[in-house]
């Protein structure tokens, strides 16, 4: 009984100590290694999504709550008071499976912090989670956290164990790194990642030529960076999300609003999380990797700021009337894309359904269309869906502005609650 109360405070301590990790997502990976397990306790537990969208609950802990570096927003840096704990790694795997058989958890989100070198500590996840895949056959969702300054020779066996691996960046720039965490530098975060692409690539290629070549992290690569502690603007944060995207072949960006957990004259004042420019950096985001915009379309030197009262695309709708209106039964799949209240789902549809006839305006709701974001932008069968008079006129950003759930018409936007119930459009395709 000693030894499960025991057990049961590092699991307290150490799933709070992850939960400001906002990058444990899952993303549809599969094994089948034959006869083995897998395809919420409160403590620990948190839900993602798969590829096909199911939703997938993952164990989500450190490791290890011990840090020797002092990251100044960071709860579990070296100078923060509050209690520590270590598992060990026979710990980590009995805990796994022992959720898993009792329908708890489906997979694993297993990071640390830097207790010893980058080496020794990685080399003790790597213990814990090739313990669950040889020992204990467990064939579920596994992600593991690379230590930044971890060798390549343990980047490469942390990926044949882990479906996902992923090093968080956290602050965009060099500059803000040495203000904010001095124990790290650039080239130790990133050499981890460039590792990984390159693991990635490789054996992605030799899967292509045999089915039975080894996977490494099939399910790709992540990183999270932190919005709101230091300056850059989401120019700044966005361009480095789109260097990581087509450089390292990054499967998902992660942006985490900056929540104060300690008092450091180097972090800024906030009166709450800025959650609101985080939730338009998620929309950017998903523009710059499904819908073929780049940054410099939605940013510039001018304009550094996402509108924190519009979603992106309206906004670069509404700077670009020239553009408009589309008509529907005539434009090709890219230019649909860039209308607004038109998804991606519902782009692919309007070409599908235009093969065996013409489309008009009241067929585009069936579709998926939200149309009253989209009818200001459209023309079906040459009838202009909207009121020609708003298209280039400032009275339509006032329109768009009154159906937009984060968004109040005075000066001051609305800052977006963890828990307050949204309108039924914040779920609308943009």
């Amino acid at each position: 009984m000693a030894d499960f109360s025991k057990l049961l405070s590092k699991v307290e301590i150490l799933s709070a100590a992850a939960r400001y990790d906002a990058s444990c997502a899952s993303s549809g990976s599969r094994r089948s290694r034959g006869g083995g397990l897998g395809s919420g306790m409160p403590s620990g537990v948190c839900h993602s999504w798969s590829a096909d969208g199911r939703c997938i609950s993952l164990l989500k802990l450190l490791y290890s709550n011990r840090c020797r570096y002092d990251c100044a927003y960071c709860v579990n840096r070296r100078s923060q008071d509050g209690p520590r704990a270590a598992f060990t790694p026979r710990e980590v795997a009995e805990l796994t499976i022992n959720f898993y058989r009792r329908n708890y958890i489906e997979g694993l989100f297993l990071s640390s912090g830097v207790f010893a070198t980058p080496d020794e500590t990685m080399e003790e996840l790597i213990t814990a989670v090739r313990l669950l895949r040889e020992e204990y056959h467990f064939n579920g969702y596994l992600h593991l956290k690379l230590v930044p300054g971890v060798s390549d020779l343990l980047v490469a066996q942390a990926g044949r164990y882990a479906d996902r691996v992923s090093v968080n960046i956290e602050l965009p720039t060099a500059a803000s790194l040495r203000q904010l965490a001095p124990d790290k530098t650039r080239a130790a975060v990133l050499e981890p990642m460039r590792a990984a692409s390159r693991l990635i690539g490789n054996a992605s290629g030799e899967r292509k030529c045999s089915p039975r070549a080894p996977r490494f992290a099939p399910a790709g690569q992540s990183t999270q960076l932190l919005v709101g502690a230091t300056p850059e603007s989401d120019r700044d944060i966005l361009t480095l999300s789109e260097a990581l995207y087509r450089q390292l072949q990054l499967k998902r960006v992660y942006y985490s609003a900056y929540v104060p957990v300690g008092s450091d004259r180097r972090l800024p004042a906030l009166s709450e999380p800025p959650l609101l420019r985080e939730h338009r950096l998620y929309q950017a985001d998903w523009l710059l990797r499904y819908y073929g915009f780049a940054v410099s379309e939605l940013l510039d030197e001018a304009t550094p700021q996402l509108d924190p009262r519009l979603d992106p695309k309206a906004s670069w709708a509404l700077r670009h009337p020239e553009m408009f209106p589309v008509e529907i039964n005539r434009a090709d799949y890219e230019t649909l894309l860039r209308v607004p209240g038109v998804g991606v789902r519902s782009a692919r549809r309007i070409v599908r359904a235009r093969r065996v006839g013409t489309l008009h305006g009241d067929d585009l709701g069936r579709l998926g269309v939200v149309m009253k974001r989209a009818r200001w932008f459209l023309t079906a069968g040459g009838r202009y869906l909207g009121e020609r008079s708003l298209l280039a006129d400032s009275a339509l950003r006032d329109r768009l502005l009154a159906i937009e759930p984060c968004s109040t018409v005075p000066t001051v936007p609305r800052q977006l609650g963890l828990f307050a119930a949204l309108p039924a459009t914040v779920t609308g395709e943009m």
